[in-house]
């Protein structure tokens, strides 16, 4: 294939949205994706997402290693093999984080990425429902609206979360991300809005890329200290394709790490343990893995919620209402309402989620989640900020094995602790009017379970991973030894070739990090630019 000016390895959240900008600057940009295109029904559909998680078609299903804090459970973590990546068959929840997030990034050496530096990419990149201020942002790529899966349930479960001393909050995504409110999506018009639909299909302007499917990277080619081009397999074939100005990898936390190494940047070390040609030694790469964890607290109700929607008549009805008017139960996100909240008020942030949703999920007999067949509701308790640090490795030079995932999702006793004092909060606020008359009993963990150190055994079995891995091609200063990439997303050690996707977070930001992926690909794009016109 020809030259290009720019490759983009990777067309997920941010990869879409950093190229999309670049194009739109008026570069030749080639993205190469490894998996599908998002434009099916089982990705626009808010309500299929099910279809396509954990389906090797779409979904690159990594396996974890067993993780010793969930009992030696070895869990699947999912990552969107196609356009859109993540924002293709997530859970649709638009969350930005918490200025002191970001703010903290700025601490850890991420310079230029505080709130007040990535506030105006977040507004640039939105098309907003609720319209534009001085914190949101209107005429975006990625359309931000309400939920259209409207339950009354979830207003009782608001009153009841104030009645229970949480502050109503005008916004989370606005000037206090504190608080309870109804959860934003990323939908329009009752259909999901991927980054690839918002910065790639409905593109304005700008020369348009090429856009790559089904082509697997094999290693990053580079000459003389200089990223000049990509290996990649295609239709059976390995194929060569060089670039003028150099190589965005945005593959993903998983799957950039392992890139990297392949392509001989890494830990020397490891490296050599597998047979690879040393190009650059970074001890950071496939380190400081991150991911949230949570548990459920599951109640029957005597209120309608999507569980009494699913089935018969009123499954007909929502079948019907979606082809009217986008609107229903088939627009669901994996969250109707939420609040973020201290457990501790010495906290510089809150360091909880807790989310609602008017419908929950049995395990069917093969372990797979299924639609509670009676009412029911359930609030998610997400730990922001755990404790543990994991890593992702190479199994073997092989360049289609998959990565080695070693993580724990509960990395300390306080880690536990606070999910417990979680579902204290969660249990509150289910016991305050106007919901408590609503309640018609608790499932999980079980009315019968208080004793703090019966709900501690409960968070170590029941505790899940919320998929939101991070951090594992960090950004920092160029003399840490451990920071991969600079505040510019450059690659330490190697010339034209730049990190742009959640890999580079030094730490996460508070709830749901799709936004805040998509951000670094925008934000990166006017990073990348900057350089390339000042050569």
């Amino acid at each position: 294939m020809e030259d290009t000016d720019i490759i983009v390895v990777g067309g997920g959240s941010a990869g879409s949205a950093m190229t999309g900008r670049l194009a739109e600057a008026g570069f030749a940009v080639t993205l190469v994706e490894a998996g599908k295109t998002d434009r099916h029904m089982r990705s626009r559909v808010p309500a299929l997402t099910s279809a396509i998680v954990q389906n090797p078609a779409y979904d690159w299903c990594h396996q974890v290693e067993p993780d010793p804090s969930l009992g030696g459970r070895a869990d699947i973590w999912p990552a969107g093999k196609m356009l859109g990546g993540g924002s293709a068959l997530n859970g649709m929840m638009f969350i930005r984080g918490h200025r002191w997030d970001y703010d903290e990034w700025a601490r850890q050496g991420a310079a230029g990425w505080d709130y007040e530096s990535v506030l105006p990419y977040f507004r640039r990149m939105e098309d907003n429902e609720r319209g534009a201020d001085q914190w949101r942002g209107t005429g975006g790529p990625i359309a931000v609206s309400e939920g259209r899966a409207r339950y009354p349930i979830t207003d009782q479960w608001i009153a009841a979360a104030q009645a229970a001393g949480i502050p109503r909050s005008a916004d989370l995504n606005g000037e206090h991300a504190e608080g309870v409110d109804y959860v934003q999506v990323s939908q329009r018009g009752g259909t999901r809005c991927s980054a690839a639909r918002g910065y790639l299909h409905e593109r304005r302007g700008g020369k348009a890329p090429t856009i790559m499917l089904d082509a697997q990277l094999l290693r990053i080619l580079i000459q003389a200290g200089r990223a000049v081009g990509i290996i990649y397999w295609q239709d059976g074939v390995e194929k060569t394709l060089r670039a003028r100005h150099g190589v965005v990898l945005s593959a993903g936390a998983m799957n950039t790490p392992r890139l990297l190494m392949l392509s001989g940047i890494g830990p020397a070390d490891h490296l050599r343990a597998h047979g690879i040609e040393l190009v650059c030694d970074r001890p950071g790469v496939g380190g400081n893995l991150q991911d949230h964890v949570g548990t459920h607290v599951v109640n029957e109700v005597d209120a309608r919620t999507l569980n009494s929607d699913a089935r018969g008549l009123r499954g007909a009805w929502q079948l019907l209402r979606y082809a009217l008017s986008r609107r229903g139960a088939l627009t669901t996100a994996i969250g109707h309402a939420q609040a973020f909240v201290k457990s501790r008020p010495e906290l510089p942030a809150p360091n909880l989620q807790i989310s609602f949703a008017a419908f929950a999920f049995d395990f069917d007999e093969q372990g797979r989640l299924m639609l509670r067949k009676t009412p029911s509701v359930s609030t998610l308790v997400g730990l922001m900020r755990p404790s543990h640090r994991g890593r992702i490795s190479l199994r073997s030079a092989d360049p289609f094995a998959p990565p080695k995932i070693e993580h724990r999702q509960l990395g300390s006793e306080d880690d536990i602790d606070q999910i417990v004092e979680g579902i204290g909060i969660a249990r509150g606020i289910l016991h305050e009017t106007p919901i408590a008359t609503h309640i018609r009993g608790e499932l999980r963990p079980g009315a019968a379970l208080t004793d703090p150190d019966q709900l501690r055994d409960y968070v170590r079995m029941a505790s899940i991973p919320l998929y939101h891995p991070v951090g594992t091609a960090r950004m920092g200063m160029r003399d840490d030894a451990l920071a991969v990439v600079d505040a510019d997303l450059a690659v330490i050690g190697v010339e034209g070739l730049w990190v742009a996707d959640a890999s580079v977070m030094p730490s996460l930001p508070a709830g749901n990090t799709n936004a805040t992926a998509i951000m670094i690909g925008d934000k990166g794009a006017d990073h990348l630019l900057r350089r390339l016109r000042r050569h």
